[in-house]
């Protein structure tokens, strides 16, 4: 990427006063630049691989052959400000370069902000700080919901499961198994956590594309009831229901899931609490009691982390703007709202990264039509996006968990395990959909 020559004013006084968006690389990095990005580099745990400056300076070690390359003067000190909201858009904008495999480097990253966390001085700490999301109102989730879910269902369909279409994390019963085997294993995997029969009811808060509740309908004969607040994914369902035969059985409703009423035997929702927020944790506990049936079982798929944090800043902003991922603990507490019992938590974090290893290699396969249809800095973003959250899985710092629930004062519930395993989750025949 050629340099930009244009010298662009800065305030000598105030150094982080550099106007965001705005190159300033009229020339050779000066000594308290490359100090601070030492300081920076140290900062974030001092991680085995280059960082070069526009110049060709460079801090660090490791393999030569992995580097972040600072392209201009500005870029290091929207760094500065905060790496954590910085480092994304400064990549997107290509005014941050990756020099080698891009999700390497992000596991090189990954790790040693992990081993550097609560090291930082304080002062530091809070400059960096990333302001918790805790939940959106019905109007707020409807605009989180539209920025990230209805970019087109093209898009998605070019890198997610050819069989189900599910944007949440795979089960990977073996590590050679496709990614449509894997999601339809996961879905499996659901139907026999809560032990669903033929002809029973279910209710869906969060359904995506609506594989879950076709997949029920299709393998099980039960009725479903699924609720999703984004019209693109919701027109699709509908749209495949009607074409598998199965709107006999599949009702997609487009509304919030603080508005679902009626009852059933089962209450499901996979990969829509990282959007509910802690806030909104009572409603949704209030929700799934007051549906399930007395000796009812429910099941909730969540992205999950080790303590409480708050999600990245630049994947909370352009990505995936309201989310927050519990912790087990915080996750814990929506089952204390209503009289709710634990039966299992089981962590899927491996599964994680898998999944998101296979959806990464099919978004390169299609990269340059999403820059046709997007733009560059859109394409970069998403493969950014996949690459660091295939690193964070990789490195520990998210789980994944499925937890298995039920009305408390029910005795209809597993003793043990030994259903899920009985038989393999997803037989190849099914590979297909």
């Amino acid at each position: 990427m050629p340099h930009d020559t244009e010298h662009t004013y800065v305030n000598e006084r105030n150094p982080l006063a550099v106007p965001h968006g705005e190159r300033v690389s009229s020339g050779p990095s000066a000594a308290p630049e490359r100090w601070l990005t030492r300081r920076l580099y140290e900062l974030v745990g001092s991680p085995a691989l280059e960082v070069r400056l526009w110049d060709g300076s460079s801090v660090g070690s490791g393999d030569s052959t992995l580097a972040v390359e600072i392209m201009d003067r500005g870029a290091l000190y929207e760094l500065l400000r905060n790496p954590n909201l910085g480092y994304g858009d400064l990549y997107s904008t290509g005014r941050i370069e990756v020099h080698g495999e891009l999700k390497e480097v992000m596991n090189i990253l990954v790790r040693a902000v992990n081993e550097r966390e609560g090291r930082k001085p304080a002062w530091l700490e809070w400059l960096w700080r990333d302001k918790p999301s805790i939940g959106a109102d019905v109007s707020g989730a409807r605009g989180n919901i539209h920025h990230h879910y209805d970019l087109g269902n093209e898009f998605y369909s070019l890198w997610l499961d050819h069989a189900a279409m599910q944007y949440t994390c795979a089960y990977f019963e073996s590590p050679d198994n496709t990614l449509e085997q894997a999601q339809l294993a996961k879905l499996e995997h659901v139907c026999r956590k809560v032990r669903l029969q033929p002809g029973e009811t279910v209710i869906e808060a969060g359904c995506g594309w609506g594989g879950l509740a076709r997949y029920m309908a299709k393998q099980y004969g039960a009725k479903v009831r699924a609720f999703n607040i984004s019209r693109e994914q919701i027109e699709y369902a509908r749209e495949q229901a009607r074409r598998e035969g199965l709107d006999h059985l599949v009702e997609y409703v487009e509304d919030d899931y603080r508005n679902i009423s009626g009852s059933c035997d089962h209450f499901v929702s996979v990969g829509m609490l990282e959007h509910v927020g802690p806030a909104n944790y009572e409603a949704l506990a209030k929700v799934a009691r007051r549906c399930l049936h007395p000796e009812g079982l429910g099941l909730i798929h969540t992205i999950g982390r080790n303590r409480p944090r708050p999600v990245n800043k630049w994947i909370e902003q352009r990505i995936f703007p309201g989310a927050y991922v519990p912790s087990a603990a915080e996750l814990m507490t929506l089952f204390e709202y209503d009289d709710l019992s634990v039966l299992d938590v089981e962590n899927l974090r491996l599964h994680y990264a898998q999944t998101l290893d296979n959806w990464l290699e099919r978004f390169r396969v299609h990269r340059d039509w999403v820059a046709q249809q997007y733009d560059e800095r859109f394409a970069r973003a998403w493969e950014l996006y996949l690459a660091t959250s295939s690193a964070t899985f990789t490195q520990g710092g998210m789980q994944l968990f499925q937890v298995v629930f039920a009305p408390a004062r029910s005795n209809n519930v597993p003793r043990n395990r030994a259903h899920l395993y009985e038989t393999t989750a997803a037989p190849r025949e099914w590979a297909d959909g």
